[in-house]
């Protein structure tokens, strides 16, 4: 894709645009018709939408954590950008909800509202309703950015974002699912700072904000400014950039690779050691398993003593294992994620002593770096067997309280 010239980059690109529109007036006129709209209303299908004007899109399913309508928290504004008759914009949604979500539902009304109520942006969004995969593939060929705004941690992946990039589309995304990772400013654009902040309305408007201002003095400026040629240089080497680095990265290929790497060979290692000797790894196995169940509920943590010196905090935690033996279990000092990190585990030894193998109560230690405060962590009991997958095979826990 590097070596291919700018001119006919913008020349595919624009084809699909133009394909796109054709695909949407029909589909509009049929979803017009069979609606039992007039000859009229039909007829003005045929001039929504300009073959050469900016193209967004934003299509899936309408749910709340989503956020459908985040373009519309300021309808004004989004119609002075859609109706700019100097760098004109137009809006493709599509998407419809579960039958049983009237939350989705009403979302998808206010789009159809929104359109039928102003009629100065008709000529530039629209509604085209039963989502399918026939639209989908129309909808990832032609369009110039995808549209994806919903709210940390709730994207699975984002697969619709992944398929537009073969077609030369770019992303406009919140930095959740696939393009946390993907993002690079010059690939394509990123809203949210990447942080978790829940279902606050501040935050989804200070986010719909800075989807507008993206909009408005990044990506339209960037669409329509023009060599002596006609061509949106800046525009194209973005294009260029995001297929020849994005596309081979996020494809079935790798998906299918990385699934049998890190997956399926595992797993078929992990049978065939099971199932050797007549099984004898997973009876014991399943003896552990039953032993850890059975005996899990005799198991008492004691008090927990702390220290801070020379850097390190040193943890010391008293426990009774009850009926547990230690060889079937792990002590971990846990700390939830950090602003811009991740959880923290550390394994916690044990002190072996006479009176405390007697007694099967033990005391067990960490140092951990003081990096943050010690208050972060608490120890935990787990279910420990080398041969076992932890917590799949035995999800038993116990906090320090």
């Amino acid at each position: 894709m590097r070596q291919v010239p700018d001119a006919d980059i913008w020349t595919l690109r624009s084809n699909a645009r133009a394909e796109l529109v054709r695909y949407t007036r029909r589909r509009l006129a049929r979803q017009l018709a069979s609606s039992g709209c007039s000859s009229a209303q039909i007829d003005e299908a045929a001039r929504v939408l300009d073959p050469q004007a900016l193209t967004l899109t934003f299509a899936r399913r309408f749910a709340t954590y989503k956020r459908p309508t985040l373009l519309l928290h300021d309808p004004e504004r989004l119609v002075r950008i859609l109706t700019n008759p100097d760098r004109p914009v137009q809006l493709l949604i599509a998407g419809k909800a579960h039958p049983a979500d009237e939350p989705g539902q009403a979302m998808i009304r206010e789009w159809t509202q929104f359109i039928r109520r102003r009629p100065e942006v008709r000529p530039h969004v629209v509604f085209l309703s039963d989502y399918d995969m026939l639209l989908t593939e129309q909808l990832v060929h032609g369009v110039d950015v995808w549209i994806n705004n919903p709210r940390r941690p709730w994207e699975a992946c984002g697969t619709s974002g992944m398929k537009i990039l073969a077609n030369g589309g770019l992303n406009l995304s919140e930095l959740d699912g696939w393009w946390a990772e993907a993002y690079a400013d010059d690939v394509g654009w990123a809203i949210g700072d990447g942080k978790e902040r829940g279902e606050d309305p501040q935050w989804d408007a200070a986010e719909a904000d800075a989807l507008y201002t993206k909009l408005e003095q990044e990506i339209i400026p960037l669409f329509y400014n023009r060599d002596t040629d006609g061509l949106p240089i800046a525009w194209i080497k973005c294009v260029r950039e995001s297929m020849a680095r994005l596309t081979p990265q996020y494809s079935a290929d790798r998906a299918v690779r990385e699934y049998t790497e890190k997956y399926y060979l595992p797993g078929a290692s992990a049978y065939h050691e099971r199932v050797k000797d007549d099984g004898a790894s997973a009876a014991r196995i399943v003896s552990w398993r039953q032993q850890v169940a059975e005996s899990w509920n005799t198991a008492r943590f004691g008090p927990v003593r702390v220290q801070t010196n020379d850097g390190y905090h040193h943890f010391e935690s008293s426990i009774q294992l009850g009926d547990l033996s230690p060889e079937f279990v792990r002590v971990e000092l846990y700390a939830s994620t950090s602003p811009g990190g991740s959880p923290e585990r550390h394994v916690m030894t044990r002190d072996i002593g006479p009176e405390q193998a007697s007694t099967n109560s033990y005391v067990y230690k960490a140092r951990v770096p003081a990096t943050r405060p010690a208050d972060d962590f608490t120890p935990r009991l787990i279910p420990y067997k080398d041969e076992a997958m932890v917590p799949l095979e035995a999800s038993e826990i116990l906090w320090q309280r």
